[in-house]
């Protein structure tokens, strides 16, 4: 435990990682030969600090009824504990942290009326936040490595927070029928509840005693921010009318929507690359050992989807072609869409929302998918890179059946 607070990229092989099966999001990619079971490693029982909890020492300012959502509080500080916070802040911690922001103010208009809290209260109440969190085991730099701030459960710029006037603005039933039994697989495509939420928002940011005007078909800046922090107290509303679980389970598949159509990953400069891979690739084992060695800068980064591994190849692969790199490096090399993600064991995490979890066995885990060796495929520039919405595409090859395969969902 105290090896991997020190140095968690390193220590992570120490935890279980539990595998699932093939996303259905993602295309198919076929794989070069039969995917090979992953067999997850077992963890070491955590040591006693692991699972202390330490009593928060609370503003006694803010109204937020953490007792109420204490399992939601529970959840966030193990998808965000201390050694993992980083590595997960993309696809588990971050994103549950702010649905977490979304559900607490949302559970407290029942009672107030009011959809935001006043910048008076906003800091002392993100300060009870982290200290209730950091209490469970969450890190203590949560504002930092998710970028929240005391606005972010204020109203911003949005000119309506009043629980009365909302419902009077939008079509408040149409917005919940669209988005409480929202589908984790066809939203991303279809948007059914996301264009409910742009709808409602680009009504209520029309409220403003100062609108904004558009210059032709551009978008001021400022009234994308205030349809930006509409969709925020949108959230929020939704949030109060469905059970604190269930609008978690909401919120976090409208944020995956929008994290798997980026790649998170920085790029390093690749001229070392270039210099050993163009011009037609007179020196294979060179061009070979400057991937690999790149590639290696890549795997020290975080935890990505599968659907980030694919565009983070197709992002890569175009970069190297801009240094006239014209051969498929990729196949050449043998890079696969794991060698994207920090090396756990190659895991890739699912394109689906998953958590962390903990038990007092196996200590924290999390759960791989795409654990059998899928090729990145090198992008054709002339061609616009496959969608996962596209219908006619296939999943690929389940990870073949073990005995050691378990699944926390």
């Amino acid at each position: 435990f105290h090896e991997c607070l020190s140095s968690p990229v390193d220590q992570l092989k120490s935890y279980i990682l539990t595998q699932r099966g093939a996303d259905a999001f993602l295309p198919e990619i076929t794989p070069s030969a039969a995917p090979q079971p992953f067999l997850p490693l077992l963890a070491p029982s955590p040591l006693s600090p692991f699972t202390n909890s330490t009593i928060p020492k609370l503003s006694g300012l803010c109204m937020l009824n953490f007792t109420a959502s204490q399992s939601l509080m529970t959840m966030t500080s193990t998808d965000c504990w201390a050694a993992f916070a980083p590595l997960l802040a993309n696809v588990i911690c971050c994103p549950q942290l702010h649905a977490t922001l979304v559900i607490l103010v949302g559970q407290l208009s029942k009672e107030t009326g009011v959809l935001a809290l006043n910048r008076t209260l906003a800091k002392p109440c993100l300060s009870d936040i982290e200290q209730v969190l950091e209490g469970q085991g969450a890190s203590d730099d949560l504002k930092q490595v998710c970028l929240i701030h005391p606005s972010n459960l204020t109203e911003a710029s949005c000119p309506v927070k009043d629980v009365d006037e909302f419902e009077n603005t939008v079509n408040s039933s149409e917005l919940l029928a669209s988005c409480e039994k929202i589908d984790p697989v066809k939203e991303c495509c279809d948007q059914v509840c996301q264009g409910a939420i742009s709808d409602a928002a680009t009504r209520i940011a029309l409220k403003s005693s100062d609108p904004l005007s558009m210059d032709g078909t551009h978008v001021l800046p400022e009234y994308s921010t205030r349809v930006n922090d509409c969709k925020t107290v949108v959230l929020r509303w939704l949030a109060s009318k469905l059970n604190p679980y269930r609008a978690k389970e909401v919120l976090r598949v409208l944020t995956n929507c929008n994290v798997n159509k980026v790649c998170p990953l920085v790029f390093p400069n690749m001229r070392h690359v270039a210099n050993s891979c163009g011009n037609g690739i007179s020196n294979q084992t060179a061009c070979c050992d400057a991937m690999d060695s790149y590639v290696s800068h890549l795997q020290k980064q975080t935890l990505i989807t599968n659907l980030q591994a694919l565009d983070c190849a197709t992002a890569l692969g175009l970069k190297l072609q801009t240094y006239n790199i014209t051969k498929n490096v990729y196949s050449l090399c043998h890079i696969s869409l794991k060698d994207f993600s920090l090396q756990v064991s190659g895991c890739l995490l699912p394109s689906l929302p998953s958590d962390a979890t903990f038990d007092n066995f196996s200590g924290i885990s999390f759960i791989c998918d795409l654990n059998d060796n899928i090729p990145a495929p090198w992008p054709n520039p002339s061609l616009l890179p496959a969608s996962s919405c596209n219908k006619t595409v296939r999943i690929p090859a389940l990870p073949a059946a073990t005995n050691a395969q378990s699944s926390k969902k």
